[in-house]
């Protein structure tokens, strides 16, 4: 019998980038449910900060090469990939010189103060789903975590919906304790119209403020179930997910407690 499989989508995995709550958390997930038979993969933005060499990082020729589009500019899709030791999980990297090299204005490892990050978000997006589509993987449940990974849940309900690698899969979106101090250019809605996102899936956002909290409504509304990993979590938003009717987990007292999230999972 073939086993299941879990797709992570993380904004961060140590040791790729330096080690924290969430980039742990991002390395313990995947690696506690493969040792609990899952199959599982795993995909990241290749920030400046990975060291290629150190980490062993390789392009994949075959899944690179594509060009995406974000407000009338190309900018080329890289795919690299390497494998988490010990446990050889396929970790998968989206790169591109325009969103993710490391620019001497960063203030964190992934740039989250940078004017572009609603392109940033959707370069990621998008990139991760061609990839996904390639590799004929067909996930249980794709698991979003980051607030880079927001548009992921949009794209698997809304873009994608007709692949069949997607059409079974539970959607989990977590929010964490890290999100973009910059704000958010409003063009993002004009950008996800030209992307193929229905005027109707997006009018209900049209008098929000451009920040982090908007970023994170998209994830969870279309996320079949949230899990909040930040114990500073703004009131206005946790209420927010709590009237959306959909499950959530609060994690933050037990984030390395791998039965939790997989008893989440089955849940859904």
């Amino acid at each position: 019998m073939a086993k299941e499989r879990i797709l992570f989508i993380n904004q961060e995995i140590a040791p790729y980038l330096a080690s924290s709550a969430v980039s742990n958390l991002g390395k313990f997930l995947p690696v506690s449910m493969q040792e609990k038979g899952f199959e599982v993969r795993t995909f990241m933005p290749k920030f400046g900060s990975v060291n290629e060499r150190r980490n062993q990082l390789h392009e994949v020729i075959r899944l690179s090469g594509i060009n995406i589009n974000i407000a009338d500019n190309d900018h080329p899709l890289v795919i690299k990939v390497a494998s988490l030791q010990p446990s050889r999980i396929q970790v998968y990297f989206i790169d591109n010189d325009d969103y993710f090299q490391k620019l001497e204005t960063d203030t964190d490892a992934s740039g989250a103060n940078r004017p572009d990050n609603d392109e940033r978000a959707i370069f990621f997006a998008r990139g991760t789903m061609e990839t996904a589509k390639k590799l004929r993987w067909e996930p249980k449940v794709v698991h979003c975590s980051g607030w880079i990974t927001c548009l992921l849940p949009l794209y698997i309900k809304k873009l994608y919906n007709d692949d069949p690698s997607f059409k079974n899969t539970k959607i989990v979106y977590t929010i964490q304790p890290t999100g973009p101090m910059a704000a958010i250019d409003t063009a993002i809605f004009t950008k996800l119209k030209a992307e193929g996102v229905a005027q109707k899936d997006l009018k209900k956002y049209g008098g929000e403020a451009a920040d982090v909290n908007l970023l994170h409504k998209l994830g969870v509304d279309f996320a079949h179930g949230v899990i909040v990993n930040d114990p500073e979590i703004d009131p206005s938003l946790l209420e927010y997910i709590q009237e959306s009717g959909k499950p959530v987990l609060m994690a933050q007292d037990m984030a390395l407690d791998a039965q939790k999230y997989l008893d989440f999972y089955n849940s859904l």
